[in-house]
């Protein structure tokens, strides 16, 4: 029998920094062909984007698909199940296959998954990789933007919207063979080792916990654990199962009109960071949650990154733009009753 295809996956919350990781995972993949499964929804799929704009030969974009009806681990026999059939199928399989969960994915319903008939003899979990963002949990928030991590939970009309964000952070902590503290170089070096520490008592006995800035760690250090997570479920306990069973589904208010997103399209720019600037007084002044988007640059060929999360703005050129129209796109979210025209017209001026 052929050996099992293995598969990491990467959860965490919104912001942690998880597509950065897998963006430099990308770059550094030394000739191993890497297949990623991406979990996001929205009217723009952004991270699958950023991390089409890296990939080559080792990750092209045929390798990459993304799952976006809602979070990965309430669409696992529908969504995720038939695309990693789809994925084991093909002739070129990959050497090792890369799972992105949305911020509020549960990962243990999805490790479960891979003892499902259909793909248990063809692949397994390498390792469960949680990517916390270290200055924010050292603060006691889990989150940099605890809002906007409310916000894409409300977005899911799957998932449970009263659980407190610090089960979700238990359970993804329980879940963890690693657990990569991002954003050290944020933290001074006493915090950095008291959060480590802390970290490593609430975990499983042997979970590596790591620090990276700016997602950066080697690719062996990542992958090649060789866990076999899906053979312990009961040492990867869940805290609360945040997700509606179907016999009480008349009884869920999810309240989403609580929350809003919509796309701005505007021409290019001149001066990227006066434009990163204009963002972040734009986001302040609107109280605006989460913007993220590709940015055309006058004179400039490759397409300019945008992600913002709270007064926060990160923005880096990742790809040509090629042949695609050199528009500037970007996805707004925020609680309902946004002034979009404002919003649009300050984004545009």
């Amino acid at each position: 029998m052929a050996a099992k295809i293995p598969a990491t996956v990467v959860t965490g919350f919104l912001g942690a920094g998880k597509t950065t990781l897998i963006r430099h995972m990308l770059a550094n993949a030394g000739g191993k062909r890497i297949a990623l499964i991406i979990n996001e929804f929205g009217d723009l799929g952004v991270d699958g984007d950023i991390l089409k704009g890296c990939g080559d030969e080792t990750c092209t974009e045929d390798d990459i698909m993304e799952l976006s009806n809602g979070c990965i681990c309430c669409t696992v026999a529908e969504d995720f199940i038939p695309t990693m059939q789809k994925l084991l199928e093909r002739d070129n399989k990959p050497d090792h296959i890369v799972i992105e969960t949305s911020g509020l994915a549960l990962p243990q319903p999805l490790v479960r998954a891979f003892n499902w008939p259909e793909i248990s003899t063809k692949v397994t979990v390498d390792g469960v990789i949680t990517v916390v963002d270290g200055k924010a949990v050292d603060e006691g928030r889990f989150a940099h933007n605890v809002a906007a991590v409310d916000a894409q939970r409300k977005l899911d009309e799957n998932l449970d919207h009263e659980t407190p964000l610090s089960e979700l952070f238990e359970d993804q902590i329980a879940c963890a063979d690693m657990i990569v503290v991002n954003k050290a170089d944020l933290l001074g070096e006493d915090h950095a080792d008291a959060l480590v520490a802390k970290l490593k008592g609430e975990a499983r006995g042997g979970v590596q916990v790591v620090r990276a800035s700016m997602g950066v760690l080697p690719i062996d250090v990542l992958l090649g654990q060789g866990i076999g997570s899906e053979g312990d479920m009961d040492a990867r306990g869940e805290v609360h199962h945040h997700h509606h069973d179907d016999e009480d589904d008349d009884h869920h208010h999810h309240d989403h009109d609580e929350f809003e997103s919509f796309v701005v399209t505007r021409g290019e720019i001149k001066d990227p960071k006066a434009f990163a600037r204009q963002i972040a007084e734009v986001i302040r002044a609107h109280d605006i949650l989460r913007l993220k988007g590709f940015v055309a640059v006058e004179g400039k060929p490759m397409r300019l990154t945008v992600q913002a999360v709270g007064p926060r703005v990160d923005h880096y050129f990742d790809q040509p733009f090629g042949t695609a129209p050199r528009d500037t796109r970007l996805v707004v979210i925020g609680e309902a009753g946004l002034d979009r025209l404002s919003i649009e017209t300050a984004l545009s001026a």
